[in-house]
């Protein structure tokens, strides 16, 4: 019930931005435009599902945004090495998932938290691409129709958006691998005691995480038509981290689904595409994010407290009047 209740209410929150932006700006619900908010909440969309598996186990990977940044630069090594750029694509997200792998099993082997593996992991590949490009951006390789299915065209990043959040929905709600997924978070011993493999099950969420994330970064490197090394992944990472906790994911893990991150994405596009639409300065947008992020928290600390209240009462109204505090009024005889 409280993770439906919350998806139900960030959707309200989403249909009120766009109505708040379109009766503030023409400019706002028109087909140019749309255009434009896809190509802002693709990418947080992306990071946000790549997160939210780690986040639904209680842990967390800061190293996705450099995993972006890498990609792209990956395949250009290997097509400038001589191999067909499919080819490159395919082994540049090989090595995606090989840097989520390592965090995995350190984190998991060595039994390290995963902030500190994964902020090692950021620095470490951070200085990788700097000495491998000298600081220096490039321009994504190939042309032709793979280009535009990578990216290039103007919706290609939201499809593929769409596809993933549908195939990780499916994983996380209808697999064994999503379920005990799930069990880990919200309980590891006794998940491992109930016979499930809970450090394979942490191994694999942080491989893909970092698949997500390298895929993402190729997409988004043929979409802008440009590699560089300076982009932000880190920052680009806490996007994905806000909209997953916007959308209900529980930063203490056991709850989370790829839906509510997907609306917490398009709360955190809107509001971007919002502000340059109607010239609000951009450092308003961080003020917002922060001030999301600690209504979703509060909101979402106080529905799973009304859920458990009101469990076995079985009444939708009766959730949200113990959200806000409502008591029945005895009646006079």
């Amino acid at each position: 019930m409280d993770q439906h209740l919350q998806e139900l209410v960030i959707t309200v929150v989403v249909f009120a931005l766009v109505l708040f932006f379109t009766v503030d700006s023409p400019y706002f619900f028109t087909t140019s435009n749309a255009a434009a908010l896809a190509s802002f909440i693709a990418p947080i969309a992306f990071f946000a599902l790549a997160e939210v598996p780690i986040l639904i186990l209680g842990e967390i990977d800061l190293s996705v945004g450099e995993v972006y940044v890498l990609s792209p630069f990956l395949v250009t090594y290997f097509y400038n090495a001589g191999l067909p750029i499919l080819l490159g694509l395919i082994l540049a997200l090989v090595v995606c998932g090989a840097i989520g792998c390592i965090n995995g099993l350190v984190t998991v082997k060595l039994h390290i938290p995963s902030f500190i593996t994964t902020l090692g992991m950021t620095f470490a590949l951070e200085g990788i691409i700097l000495i491998g490009s000298n600081g220096a951006p490039a321009n994504p390789v190939g042309t032709g129709n793979l280009v535009s299915w990578l990216g290039g065209s103007t919706w290609a990043e939201a499809f593929w958006a769409l596809a993933v959040v549908g195939v990780l929905h499916v994983m996380l709600r209808r697999t064994s691998f999503g379920l005990h997924t799930v069990a880990v978070g919200g309980n590891s011993e006794s998940a491992r005691e109930s016979g499930i493999k809970v450090d394979f099950v942490k191994i694999w969420c942080f491989v893909l995480c970092a698949l997500i994330g390298g895929l993402i970064g190729i997409l988004d490197s043929y979409h802008i038509g440009s590699i560089d090394p300076d982009t932000p992944g880190l920052t680009f990472m806490f996007y994905g981290v806000a909209a997953a906790v916007i959308g209900g994911t529980a930063l203490t893990g056991g709850r989370g689904t790829m839906i509510g991150a997907s609306i917490g994405a398009m709360v955190l596009g809107i509001l971007e595409d919002g502000f340059h639409v109607i010239s609000v300065s951009s450092f308003a947008y961080d003020l917002i994010l922060g001030i999301a992020i600690l209504v979703a928290m509060i909101l979402n600390v106080q529905i799973e407290r009304a859920t458990i209240r009101g469990a076995g009462h079985g009444s939708f109204a009766r959730v949200i009047g113990l959200i806000f505090g409502r008591r029945k009024v005895p009646v006079r005889q």
